[in-house]
């Protein structure tokens, strides 16, 4: 496998998962072949099975407990396997783990719920099985039960057990914009007016959290970061990740805010964390090629394009410094190489988010 980048981790032994391991760099190589975009001369199918007890390790899960999580665990390794050899016993497992996950006290998108419905909802779209589709109602039903009302009353949230603490993140990776946008992608999987709950829900919270300066706005990472906490401006906490999350939502309710957080990007410029999709330029990047998808203007396109020069630098930067390349999806080269992929043909289909089966 891949040796892991200094910047994601002190060991250089490789790691086996969606997020920064051999599941992501796999999953970006068929992606790209399967767009076009490059021939593979290697066939990685017999691979993929034998990631998972190596990621598992590594995560220090124990043996037997089900492992859900949709960036860091098994779901996503499983469903790499169904894409080549679809199979009863694969898509049992699979089920299994929605199952075993949807009340996760995490309740966010790496580790815990929302990660696995928005795996039911990629599954759904690829096979059309209605038992996927029940697996998404569920799962949203489950994640409906446990909003809670934010400190001031004004909106609704979720609150995260994560890395030993108690936490209420509302950012695009472990908070409540990441739970969202599955569930605006799969609006047309619920009952009507469960759908018109959820929608009143997201846009209230939406616009209760965002804070503006002038004409330009973002989100803080957690409902209770202080106005002079570090303003982070990328996918996984800020602007961008919202306007990406968002970009799909029904309706022009959200559109001023969608707009604003697409110039706080743009104004801030490119990131300098590299060239990466969850804390990069490219992430960045995809706020832009967002808007450019819903309106229809040209700029965003250019500049989305504009992004993607300079993360090419960056790329070259970061080779020449650390003698390797970055192979990861979300923290390294392949997925910024999607991202460069997209902006030639001007789509927005962020790896993860929008897109698994191709």
């Amino acid at each position: 496998m891949w040796p892991t980048h200094p910047l994601d981790a002190a060991d250089p032994a490789p790691m086996h998962n969606l997020y920064f391991g051999a599941c992501g760099v796999i999953w970006a190589l068929r992606y790209l072949e399967d767009q076009g975009a490059t021939s593979l001369s290697k066939d990685y199918t017999a691979i993929v099975p034998a990631l998972l007890a190596p990621n598992r390790a590594q995560m220090e899960v124990e043996e037997g407990t089900p492992f859900g999580s949709f960036l860091m665990g098994d779901t996503s390794i499983r469903m790499l396997e169904f894409q080549v050899a679809p199979s009863p016993q694969i898509a049992a497992e699979l089920s299994r783990l929605i199952e075993a996950t949807k009340n996760h006290p995490a309740r966010e998108l790496m580790w815990g719920s929302p990660g696995t419905l928005l795996a039911a909802l990629f599954l759904h779209r690829h096979t059309g099985d209605e038992a996927w589709a029940r697996l998404f109602r569920e799962t949203a039903a489950m994640l409906w039960s446990q909003l809670q009302p934010s400190a001031d009353g004004s909106c609704q949230v979720w609150s995260q057990d994560l890395y030993g603490r108690h936490s209420t993140y509302i950012d695009a990776v472990h908070g409540f914009v990441a739970t969202a946008a599955p569930l605006i992608q799969g609006r047309d999987l619920l009952d009507a007016t469960d759908w018109v709950r959820w929608r009143e829900c997201i846009a209230n919270t939406i616009r209760r959290t965002a804070r503006w300066e002038g004409p330009l706005a973002s989100w803080p990472p957690r409902m209770d970061s202080l106005p002079g906490d570090l303003k982070l401006m990328q996918y996984c906490h800020g602007a961008p990740g919202f306007v990406i999350c968002l970009a799909h939502f029904p309706g022009d309710a959200l559109d001023d805010l969608l707009a604003a957080g697409a110039e706080a990007t743009w104004a801030a410029g490119p990131l300098r964390k590299g060239s990466n999709l969850c804390h990069g330029t490219g992430g960045n990047g995809y706020a832009f090629l967002k808007l450019y998808r819903r309106t229809g203007d040209a700029l965003w396109l250019d500049r989305a394009r504009a992004f993607a020069m300079h993360g090419i630098a960056q790329v070259e930067a970061a080779r020449a410094q650390y003698g390797q390349g970055r192979y990861s999806l979300w923290t390294g080269d392949p997925g910024f190489a999607i991202y460069l992929l997209d902006c030639i043909r001007g789509q927005d289909r962020f790896p993860r988010a929008d897109v698994f089966f191709g």
